[in-house]
């Protein structure tokens, strides 16, 4: 979702640094989030707790950064280049569709809402609360193909993080990696299967491999 669909990741940063100021009194910068972007709140939350010496407390921590997140987000947040005609293109085609996201569901719903896609527009969501480990496990693809009836050589995960990539490689799917979040050589050296600077510059190899 993040980085694929929408660009959400330094509002969200920002959301949890406000929360760190308020809850635990230390002030991390948005870029102490970056590596733990993807890998879930027990990542994102307790990893730059640490590096500050204080102690997430979750869900109380999360909960109160998607708060103020929802504040953060509303009239700042649109779909990136080429979401919604690839989207289109994909339902012409007749292709199932799902989000898989390290996100939790409250991120999810308010992202998609004010992006304006419609979460039934999917065939699928899936949450960080579906499964038990996180990116880089494959577990979160794994369970959107079995949601959507398919076999993991059929699906196509579209990533913008490196323990994404890695996800979608150990569920034995192929990966469009994108670098909306990461430098292009940061992306291409994690050896996705295909790469683009984001949904609206697809090339040909990808849209033929496809079947699009």
């Amino acid at each position: 979702m993040d980085g694929v669909l929408c660009d959400s990741e330094e509002l969200m940063a920002e959301a949890a640094c406000r929360m760190f100021r308020e809850l635990h009194g230390v002030s991390p910068a948005p870029a102490d989030f970056r590596e733990f972007m993807g890998c879930g709140s027990i990542a994102y939350f307790g990893g730059v707790a640490r590096r500050y010496g204080v102690e997430a407390v979750l869900p109380r921590d999360r909960d109160r950064t998607y708060e103020i997140f929802r504040e953060v987000i509303a009239g700042h947040l649109r779909p990136l280049p080429g979401v919604v005609k690839f989207l289109q293109r994909l339902q012409k085609a007749g292709r199932r569709t799902a989000v898989a996201t390290s996100a939790d569901p409250i991120k999810l719903h308010a992202i998609l809402a004010e992006i304006g896609l419609p979460a039934e527009g999917f065939d699928a969501l899936v949450t960080a609360e579906d499964v038990s480990r996180n990116k880089p496990e494959p577990d979160i693809f794994l369970f959107a193909a079995r949601k959507l009836g398919l076999r993991a050589g059929e699906c196509v995960v579209i990533e913008d993080t490196l323990p994404g990539i890695e996800a979608a490689r150990r569920a034995g799917m192929r990966c469009l990696g994108l670098w909306t979040t990461f430098p292009r050589a940061v992306i291409e050296g994690a050896r996705p299967t295909w790469a683009a600077a984001d949904l609206a510059s697809l090339d040909s190899a990808f849209l033929r491999d496809c079947g699009l």
